[in-house]
């Protein structure tokens, strides 16, 4: 599970990276960081897929919101046990309350 997230977190986290150095040109003297070429990687991918450079970063965060929500479902189904466990010590269930405990120091009907 470990390696799963590794390997779904790095590309995605080297991807944000790059968008966001790129934008807003922070290129520490590397040609890939720069603006020019931030616009020249949507504008070939544009130029592939044959729609419009600035409809990709929104497709983009689409897909990675969409892998997320699949990477994080894989994870609650087999962490299901626990993720119970703990819902229950959170919320108690209301009807173990309401039972009448022999403690109770109430003898009224």
């Amino acid at each position: 599970m470990k390696w799963f997230l590794i390997l779904w977190a790095g590309p995605v986290a080297f991807l944000g990276a790059w968008y966001f150095l790129s934008y807003y040109d922070m290129s520490f003297g590397f040609f890939m960081l720069t603006r020019e070429s931030h616009d020249l990687v949507f504008q070939i991918y544009g130029n592939v897929l044959g729609i419009a450079p600035e409809s990709i970063p929104p497709l983009v965060a689409r897909a990675i919101a969409f892998d997320s929500l699949i990477v994080f479902g894989i994870i609650g189904f087999r962490k299901r046990k626990d993720i119970s466990a703990w819902w229950r010590r959170r919320y108690p269930s209301k009807e173990a309350a309401s039972l009448p405990r022999a403690d109770s120091l109430s003898s009224a009907p």
